[in-house]
């Protein structure tokens, strides 16, 4: 069971054009703005980023792949990916994708931070609050996540967000030229 603290009422304190935000300690969890664009260029032109991602997620990450993402994601009704701000900037990123036919009521979360910022347990904390507000604005009853196997500190991230180690699907996936397996971690609504 998924053990995290109760957000929800944070997140109605906090709006931004009508959006949930999500004052925490150690960052903010809010929509993406068109201003965010200079700083998610700045934190997500990274190759070790890069490099725990999927390959939709560009290398080297250009003002135009941060114009394409921004007008992807800013029509967002209900938003579903936010912008994790440390230090008034946009530093990362964190969202969930609801699943499909017999899969709906499924999410696959995922996440990314500038390497600026690991290990400050950032991540964790918006992990905590995104979990928590899609289970209680969507009819979920399962979220899960999908790391490579390299990818130990995500492995911890999730580890400490409460997520369980579910199966490993042995050499799922390529990345970077090698070959590897995936993780599925899940967390279950409480």
């Amino acid at each position: 069971m998924l053990a995290v603290p109760r957000l929800a009422r944070r997140a109605a304190a906090g709006i931004l054009g009508g959006m949930p935000v999500f004052p925490l300690a150690r960052c903010t969890v809010r929509p993406w703005v068109a201003a965010d664009a200079a700083s998610l260029v700045r934190h997500a032109d990274d190759r070790a980023v890069w490099r725990n991602l999927r390959d939709g997620f560009p290398h080297p990450y250009t003002a135009a792949d941060a114009e394409v993402w921004l007008t992807w994601v800013l029509p967002q009704d209900p938003v579903t990916h936010f912008a994790i701000e440390v230090e008034g900037e946009a530093a990362g990123g964190i969202g969930f994708t609801i699943g499909q036919d017999v899969q709906r009521r499924t999410a696959e979360i995922g996440y990314w931070l500038g390497r600026a910022h690991w290990g400050r347990g950032i991540v964790t904390e918006a992990l905590r609050a995104v979990t928590e507000h899609a289970f209680a604005t969507h009819n979920l009853v399962r979220i899960e996540a999908r790391v490579f196997a390299w990818n130990t500190g995500s492995v911890r991230v999730l580890e400490k967000a409460g997520y369980a180690l579910e199966g490993r699907l042995r050499r799922a996936v390529e990345k970077d030229g090698q070959t590897t397996d995936m993780l599925v971690y899940a967390a279950l609504r409480p």
